[in-house]
This record gives C-alpha cells, structure tokens and sequence, in this order.
C-alpha cells in the first residue's frame, strides 16, 4: 500500500481547529461521555473525570501547555466547533517506546446529530497530517468491530488492521469452584515459567507493549526476582492448571500500574476447556474480595473456558496501525 497522501489534499474547514486545552476539555470530555456511554468501561470512565479535573485546575494547565507533547492526557488534538458548540473530536496522545514515537488517534466522535457530514473523516484526516509532520515512527488508533462505518473509513485512509482483542470481566467470588475433573490446580513452580513466557509472547505481542504496559519480568522466578519484588512492595499471585502432570494454563495477577485487576493469561493453541476454566476460578475464588477482575485476550481464543468460568466479553477492538506513518 502506498504512502497516504494527506498534505497534498488536505482541506480547511471553517469549523476544524486545534484543541484549546485551557477551554476545551470540559467540553470534550462531555463529548466523549455522550458518544460512547453505551461501550465505555471503569478506565473510560476516570479518563474522562481526569479531564474534568485538568480542565479546572489553572497550574495543571499552565504545565500541560507546555508539556502537551509528553503526558498521555489528551490535550493535543482537533475539535469541530459549530456556533460555539464542540460537536466532534479527535484526540491525540504521544507515546515512547524502544526510544521510538508513537501517536494514538483518540476519542474519534461526534454528536449525533452531526454525524454523516464527513466530520469524523475530515477530523482524522487533520490529527493523521499533524503526526506526519512530526515524523513519529507510528500512528495507531482502535475501533470497536461492531462498528463497520468507522472500521471502513480508517482503512479507506490507509490503516491496517494488527490485532483483535477482547476485553472480559468478572466479579472475585470466594465461593467459585470449578467442576471436577482430571485437572489439577496448583502454584507455579519455575520449571513452568519458559513455557509460561512463550504463551504469554504470543498472546501479548510487542506490537502492543507500547499501550498496554506489558512488562512479565515480574512473573519470573529466582532469589532475585523474589527480593525485588519484596522490596518494592509488589504482589504477585500465580496458578497453574496441570493435567496428566503437563502444565495446561498459568495465570497472574500483579495489582499494580495503569491495571490494578488485571489478570494474565497464558495458554496453548492445544490447552484444553477445562483447565482454563478451573484456573480462571482458581483466580476468581482466591481473589474475592475484589469487584472487577479483568482480562484482555487475542478475540476468538479459549470463548468457551472464559464463559464457563463466569467472564463476561466487554468489547472487541481491532487495533490499526496508519500505512508508512511518516511518509
């Protein structure tokens, strides 16, 4: 696929301008809420109040103004502005990683009674030419893949599909158990864990490390390892599934950084129901008193074991990359 062509086509519009962040983010986060309300989850939910709050703190934004560029708040992006009312927006948010630049196209929506006018495209279009002239080496953003109209217009500017993953949800219950069966539970032992870490490479890939914040040093046995995570306080919780003596499925949980209730699962192609199911009760049942455990997973993989440990699916989005990002 060639490089995409925005500079050279780029029109301006009346009612496309920057961001103002020392008036817009109020009104951007109510934006953001109204247009996705039906699909935003607990993280959504304080990226918005966090806005809120930075758009009412005076020395917050006398910093951003000149840090705009660096903090993982939206206060770089474009908002289409009718008779004084922001009706659509389109954030963007820099990242690092492997001291390379990254930008996300973020919070993409419009009002919708303004919606079918070509703004969101004309939106992206502008913050896609504002990354490209600051040569980063990528530009991704996500969309949800029931929504087919969005899905079309980001390919129809060039981006590539990478990965489909689902979100997933449940409630810690000190009461789960998983049915019997040949499965055995147990802790992880360090013989485990060069299996553990393949899985865990493949179903949380590179490519995405640079958002999610996978980092599964912590997760690695040894004297070492242990002394430091004592030292810095972190606590760490593994379970096994093992069946005929084979280890099946390993799960984490590390309650620390931007996900808290996180858990991490690593399985085979070839793991079976079963032990995936008991593991993730294992988890649920030793973790009770927490409200929301969750799990992001390839989209597809292990749907049956995650639903009969009692997961619920969020969302699936389809993460896009833009074609030759700084051409």
């Amino acid at each position: 696929m060639s490089a995409i062509p925005l500079a050279a086509r780029q029109e301006k519009h009346p009612h496309l301008r920057a961001l103002n962040m020392l008036r817009d983010l109020p009104a951007v986060a109510d934006l953001i809420e109204l247009c996705f309300a039906n699909t935003m989850d607990s993280e959504g939910q304080r990226y918005v109040q966090d806005m809120r709050r930075a758009g009412s703190d005076a020395g917050f934004l006398r910093w951003a103004t000149r840090m705009a560029e660096t903090t993982a708040l939206p206060l770089t992006g474009y908002v289409w502005e009718e008779e004084s009312k922001i009706v659509g927006n389109a954030s963007l948010i820099p990242f690092r990683h492997k001291h390379q630049r990254l930008y996300l196209i973020a919070n993409v929506g419009v009002l919708p009674d303004y919606r079918r006018r070509g703004i969101a495209r004309s939106l992206t279009e502008r913050a896609l030419q504002h990354a490209q002239q600051r040569k980063v080496q990528s530009i991704w953003l996500h969309v949800r893949d029931d929504n087919p109209g969005a899905i079309r217009l980001y390919k129809d500017l060039g981006f590539v599909e990478r990965a489909h993953r689902t979100s997933w949800q449940a409630r810690g219950d000190s009461a789960a158990s998983a049915p019997r069966s040949a499965v055995s539970l147990g802790t992880r032992h360090p013989r485990d864990w060069p299996q553990q870490r393949e899985w865990l490479r493949r179903l949380y890939p590179d490519d995405l490390a640079w958002y999610r914040s996978w980092n599964f040093s912590a997760l690695r046995p040894g004297l070492w390892n242990w002394i430091y995570l004592l030292f810095v306080d972190a606590n760490v919780r593994q379970w096994v599934a093992l069946y005929g003596g084979q280890l099946e499925a390993a799960l984490a949980w590390s309650p620390a950084g931007r996900e808290p209730h996180a858990l991490w699962l690593a399985a085979g192609p070839g793991s079976g129901r079963d032990a995936v199911a008991a593991v993730l009760l294992q988890a649920r049942r030793a973790l009770g008193q927490h409200a929301n455990l969750m799990l992001d997973y390839p989209a597809g993989e292990s749907v049956e074991a995650l639903q009969a440990a009692g997961f619920t699916a969020l969302r699936t989005l389809i993460w896009m990359e833009a074609n030759n990002a700084t051409s």
